[in-house]
């Protein structure tokens, strides 16, 4: 699911990355959830609560990248570890292993249309428990790759304010009917196109546009049910574009990003933040 380096990376520039030094380690219990759904999560830094759920294979030093950054632009970041190894740097091996694990899990429903995935009730609770204790009326939740999806199906919870959900693969996008799946039941996406109806919620889409893994059909189908309140940034990642992404560039906010000026994944970062902002700050 990860995707190969931009060109512009033979400069010898490489994406951000981060450690686990200084970021607070607990087990989430809350809401009375069932052992299952209970897994760590990582804190960090003070103002309006954001939600970082990580993509495959994990909170990876690229994911801490990101989260730091976040951190440092003024948020109270929440990192979940529902799989992979904290810290633990990517590799083909450790990839295939957590998609294996993925692919097999009731927790997930890796395959599964019109599926409300048990892991955004563990994700709702996380929110809710955030937004309870930071400035604000509620909180950001980010979710990427497989997680992707995950971030707006959070947005049922009325702690949600803002989602962002960047290149979002599940459903494995094997046929139309999972290339159009919205990651969530149509229940869920109901009540988040209600909420977006009235105000409460929007959401910004991120992915590149040859990405198979997260097809824009997915995009299309979140469009019409949103409307206005879900803002698209498709980076060009066809042959011969001009940032020089591969054609199998897909983490939009952290493999991909360059601290280069005028780097496109650089900049759909910085609306990111902008985005969050906008919506969180009291």
């Amino acid at each position: 699911m990860t995707g190969e380096p931009p060109a512009s990376a033979a400069s010898g520039s490489s994406p951000p990355v981060g450690t686990l030094d200084g970021w607070t380690r607990s087990r989430f219990t809350g809401r009375g959830l069932p052992a299952e759904l209970q897994h760590d999560c990582f804190e960090k830094g003070s103002g309006p609560g954001v939600v970082l759920i990580p993509e495959l294979p994990g909170i990876t030093p690229e994911v801490l990248g990101l989260a730091e950054h976040l951190v440092e632009s003024g948020f109270t970041v929440v990192v979940p570890s529902p799989f992979g190894q904290p810290g633990r740097p990517v590799s083909g091996g450790y990839l295939l292993g957590t998609v294996a694990r993925i692919c097999v899990s009731a927790e997930f429903r890796a395959f599964a249309v019109n599926a409300s995935r048990p892991l955004t009730l563990f994700l709702r609770a996380v929110a809710a428990d955030l937004a309870a204790r930071t400035p604000g009326r509620g909180v950001g939740v980010i979710g990427m790759c497989f997680t992707g999806g995950f971030a707006l199906a959070a947005a049922v919870d009325d702690s949600v304010l803002a989602a962002v959900v960047s290149q979002p693969a599940a459903p494995f996008p094997l046929g139309r009917a999972r290339q159009a799946d919205p990651s969530m039941s149509e229940a869920e996406l109901s009540r988040v196109a209600e909420r977006a109806s009235a105000g409460e919620v929007c959401a910004l889409g991120l992915r590149f546009s040859a990405d198979r893994n997260s097809p824009r059909a997915r995009f299309d189908t979140l469009r019409r049910h949103l409307g206005d309140a879900f803002e698209i940034i498709e980076l060009d990642s066809s042959p011969g574009n001009p940032a020089g992404f591969g054609a199998r560039a897909h983490s939009v906010l952290t493999t991909e990003v360059r601290d280069l000026p005028g780097h496109p994944a650089l900049a759909a970062r910085t609306r990111t933040v902008a985005f969050l902002h906008t919506h969180l700050t009291p």
